[in-house]
C-alpha cells in the first residue's frame, strides 16, 4: 500500500512489516505495542522501554522463585507475584479518567505513566507472562478486556484495571450486564481467547475510535496502516482503509486498499460496493 500522508521511519516500517508475517504464536505482544508506538512519534527510542519490561520479568520470576530449570508456580503464585511487582511495586493500575486519554493506548506513555486501558495494561502483563513461560491469553469480553491465567486444568480470569482481581461467574455476570443491558447473559463465545495479534489489533482500535471521534481522520487512516502492517490478511482492515483514505482524498492509498480487500475477502457482501467505489477512484487516477 502506498504511504501517501504517512510518514513511518524505515527501520520500524521494516520491523513492523517483519512482524506481520509472524505466525501468532510466534507474535510478540511488548515489542508489537512499542514500534507501533514508535511509528506515531519520530524519534521515540523503545530500548528503554524494552528494558523496563525485561526487568519487570525477572522481578516477577525472583519473587516467584522461579529461578533456572524450576517448575513453573501454580497460577494463585503467579497471579500474586505478578500484582506485587507490576501493580504494587511499580504502581501499574488504571483510573476512570484514562478512558478519555489517547496516551492510556500508548504504551510507551502507560510505562511512563503507569496508568493504561484494561487492554494496555493486559499487554505489560502478558508479555512479562510470555517472557516467562507462563500463560496469560487475552479474553475477548464485551466492553471490557480481562485475562486468562492458566496453567494445566487450573485457571482463572483476571481483572488488572482492577489490580488483577480474581473474576468468577457472577463476577462476569454484573460485568455484563452493566455492558450490555439487564438482559444480557453470560455465554462461551464471551469467553473466548484473543491471540496476541488481535489484542494488539484491539489496543490499536481504541487509538483510532477516538482518533475518529475527535475527527482526526488523517490520523485514524495512518493508525490503519500499522494495523495492516502487523495484519495484512485482515480483510475489513483493508475495507476501512480504503474507505477512509477515499474521505480523504488519498487516491493512490484508497486504491490500493480496496484492491487488497477484495483480495483477502472475495466473495463478500460488501464486495460489490468496494468494487464499485474501486472503479471510481480508478478512473480518478486517470
Amino acid at each position: 500500500m502506498a504511504a501517501e500522508g504517512i510518514n513511518i521511519d524505515a527501520d520500524i516500517h521494516a520491523r513492523l512489516t517483519a512482524l506481520g508475517q509472524l505466525p501468532d504464536d510466534a507474535f510478540p505482544l511488548g515489542e508489537a505495542a512499542l514500534l507501533l508506538a514508535a511509528s506515531r512519534e519520530p524519534g521515540l527510542n523503545t530500548g528503554p522501554y524494552e528494558r523496563h519490561l525485561a526487568r519487570l520479568a525477572d522481578e516477577v520470576a525472583e519473587l516467584a522463585g522461579q529461578t533456572k530449570g524450576a517448575d513453573i508456580p501454580p497460577v494463585r503464585e503467579q497471579r500474586d507475584a505478578l500484582v506485587e511487582v507490576i501493580a504494587r511495586r511499580y504502581g501499574y493500575g488504571g483510573n476512570e479518567s484514562v478512558f478519555d486519554d489517547l496516551d492510556a493506548a500508548n504504551l510507551a506513555r502507560v510505562i511512563d505513566t503507569r496508568r493504561g486501558l484494561p487492554v494496555s495494561l493486559g499487554i505489560i502483563y502478558m508479555d512479562v507472562c510470555e517472557r516467562l513461560g507462563w500463560s496469560m491469553t487475552g479474553i475477548d469480553f464485551p466492553g471490557r478486556f480481562v485475562v486468562r491465567l492458566s496453567l494445566g486444568a487450573d485457571r482463572m480470569i483476571l481483572d488488572l484495571f482492577e489490580g488483577a482481581k480474581e473474576l468468577h461467574p457472577p463476577d462476569l455476570r454484573v460485568m455484563l450486564k452493566t455492558m450490555a443491558g439487564a438482559e444480557a447473559e453470560l455465554d462461551p463465545r464471551f469467553l473466548q481467547e484473543m491471540s496476541a495479534r488481535r489484542v494488539i489489533l484491539r489496543l490499536e482500535d481504541n487509538i483510532r475510535v477516538r482518533q475518529m471521534q475527535a475527527g482526526d481522520l488523517a490520523a485514524a487512516a495512518d493508525t490503519l496502516q500499522g494495523m495492516l502492517l502487523i495484519a495484512p490478511d485482515v480483510g475489513h482492515l483493508w475495507r476501512e482503509a480504503g474507505l477512509l483514505n477515499a474521505r480523504l482524498d488519498r487516491i493512490a492509498n484508497a486504491v490500493a486498499a480496496l484492491e487488497n480487500y477484495l483480495k483477502c475477502e472475495p466473495g463478500q457482501e460488501n464486495g460489490y460496493e468496494a468494487s464499485k467505489l474501486l472503479q471510481e477512484l480508478r478512473a480518478r487516477l486517470n
